[in-house]
């Protein structure tokens, strides 16, 4: 059985703040499962760290509890401040962002291990495609 998860993420808000979505991207093994959902009005950076937050959830609920201690989970996303954040390279200091940033440092507990890499959005072109997917729906309900 294999033990890897990869997951791309991304989060995004049309405002800053305004309505906001995120997408997830999550492979595990040859399964592929595709997520995204508007969750109102935020920052692209709380966004960002929803995605995250939700992935984490998802893939546990999807592996199990006891599968997920062994699982070796890569995050990979296009926003370099959540990857600096949750590297320990920047502090969190906008209190806002603190909470989300707790609950998915407590989230990777769960897990044998989670990185956290940062590609260009080039590379997470898959996940993007999901957050206006989320937001087009979203708008479309308004009209």
């Amino acid at each position: 059985m294999d033990n890897k998860v990869v997951i791309h993420i991304d989060g995004g808000s049309r405002g800053n703040p305004g309505p906001a979505a995120f997408g997830a991207v999550i492979d595990i093994g040859n399964d592929r499962k595709e997520y995204s959902e508007a969750i109102g009005i935020a920052t692209n950076n709380q966004a960002e760290y929803q995605a995250a937050i939700f992935a984490l959830k998802k893939v546990k609920q999807l592996i199990g509890k006891e599968r997920s201690k062994s699982a070796l989970v890569e995050v990979y996303l296009d926003s370099e401040l959540l990857t600096k954040q949750i590297n320990g390279e920047y502090k969190v200091e906008n209190e806002n962002m603190q909470p989300l940033f707790l609950e998915l440092w407590n989230l990777r507990l769960d897990f044998s291990k989670v990185t956290f890499k940062h590609v260009l959005r080039e590379q997470n072109q898959e996940a993007d495609r999901l957050v206006n997917a989320a937001l087009d729906k979203e708008a479309n309900k308004l009209f």
